[in-house]
């Protein structure tokens, strides 16, 4: 079937941002006076909003402290670490692909905050391959459905002619909750088992195998 609107997942779907984020948060934890967070937890909780993903990380933590850990790690992520960041191999010839077909478009539903995701935009120059876009800090954090809800009414596209494509169970799980399809990517955070769960009408192994998909 092909797709009037796709909409795509970042960290960990098309940027390889995923190291970054996972040292970010470790560090912002420390400096917070939190403790240690685990490798494997952090990586748990990518593709949440920055407050609900602070919250699973460390349960019971007081108003403040929160707050210490959110400005830590922004400040980590754009400023301190250096960690590199780009998009997966083979993601932007596959954009480019769809981006030629004709009456195809392209939208991204994040966890990030609407200024970093108009930051990685600007750095990257990629904003204008997408027709709209939504971030956790406009509407809902997923798994609520809310930022497909409001993709779908901007672009005035029904919602069995919309596709979401992510790594986490986060964006499967919001996708399936209004009944849209949904594509899994396994070289992402999630286990494949773990993305089956949510019955997607693709899984991809590999960003060759999703643009072929997409584009077939």
């Amino acid at each position: 079937m092909r797709y009037e609107l796709i909409i795509f997942d970042w960290d960990g779907t098309l940027m390889n941002s995923v190291p970054r984020i996972v040292s970010c948060m470790q560090a912002a934890a420390l400096e917070a006076e939190w403790g240690e967070l685990e490798s494997a937890a952090v990586r748990d909780i990518i593709g949440l909003g920055l407050p609900e993903a602070i919250a699973v990380l460390c349960p019971g933590i007081q108003a403040a402290q929160a707050q210490r850990v959110h400005d830590r790690y922004a400040q980590h992520f754009v400023e301190l670490d250096m960690t590199p960041m780009a998009f997966f191999d083979g993601v932007e010839t596959g954009v480019a692909r769809l981006r030629k077909r004709e009456q195809q478009r392209l939208a991204v539903a994040t966890g990030k905050s609407r200024r970093g995701l108009d930051r990685i935009f600007t750095e990257t120059a990629s904003g204008g391959w997408f027709h709209g876009s939504r971030t956790a800090d406009e509407t809902r954090s997923k798994p609520h459905p809310q930022m497909l809800e409001e993709l779908l009414a901007e672009l005035a596209v029904p919602v069995e002619r919309a596709v979401m494509v992510g790594d986490t169970e986060y964006d499967l799980e919001m996708a399936r909750a209004m009944g849209m399809d949904r594509v899994a990517v396994t070289y992402g955070v999630h286990a494949p088992e773990r993305l089956a769960a949510s019955r997607p009408v693709c899984v991809a192994e590999s960003v060759g195998e999703l643009f072929d998909w997409l584009d077939g």
